[in-house]
């Protein structure tokens, strides 16, 4: 892997994205976003995560990170790993899962075909972090995160996007608090 897609400096702030395998639209369903919303305020409380800026897309993740304690890299294994795995059991209990089957077909063919796997796949492998060293990378990540849902027709402002940061920095409550840096 290329060395511009690692967290080379714990120091500064990084836009990270992954996507589930295939691009598979999992978050349609609020309770498999609460998941990922519990995890990442798991990780501000107990790994040391910084969290400036989120959004969770249909089949995909955008954040703004820092860490004040554990490395970069080790929070995301961990976070991915262990979203995996709730959503997997989600999926496999959530009564109104219409698309169970099909979801856990496609998750289970993409993990027997990755040996880093136990036959169960929800994530990319990759996270494509990009360090934000400056204020121009750092304004463009913020606007293309927030304007996410817009861009894709969603919503019409970005503070209307239940599930993304936009609304703290529109001055809204938001569902998980964030380190206001913009």
């Amino acid at each position: 892997m290329s060395r511009k897609y690692k967290f080379l400096d714990q120091q500064q702030a990084y836009f990270v994205s992954f996507a589930t395998v295939n691009w598979v639209d999992v978050f349609t369903r609020s309770v498999y976003c609460d998941r990922i919303v519990e995890s990442l305020k798991f990780c501000q409380k107990e790994k040391g995560l910084i969290l400036y800026a989120w959004c969770i897309m249909p089949s995909h993740v955008h954040l703004i990170i820092g860490t004040k304690d554990k490395p970069m890299q080790d929070i995301m294994r961990d976070l991915k790993s262990y979203t995996s795995r709730v959503i997997k059991e989600d999926i496999q209990t959530y009564p109104k899962e219409s698309r169970r089957e099909w979801l856990l077909w496609m998750f289970e063919r993409a993990g027997r075909k990755n040996g880093n796997n136990r036959g169960w796949q929800l994530w990319q492998q990759h996270n494509h972090p990009i360090e934000l060293s400056g204020n121009k990378i750092m304004e463009q990540k913020f606007e293309y995160l927030h304007y996410n849902p817009v861009v894709a027709g969603y919503v019409e402002s970005p503070e209307h996007w239940m599930y993304s940061s936009a609304r703290n920095y529109y001055g809204k409550p938001g569902i998980i608090d964030v380190e206001i840096c913009y």
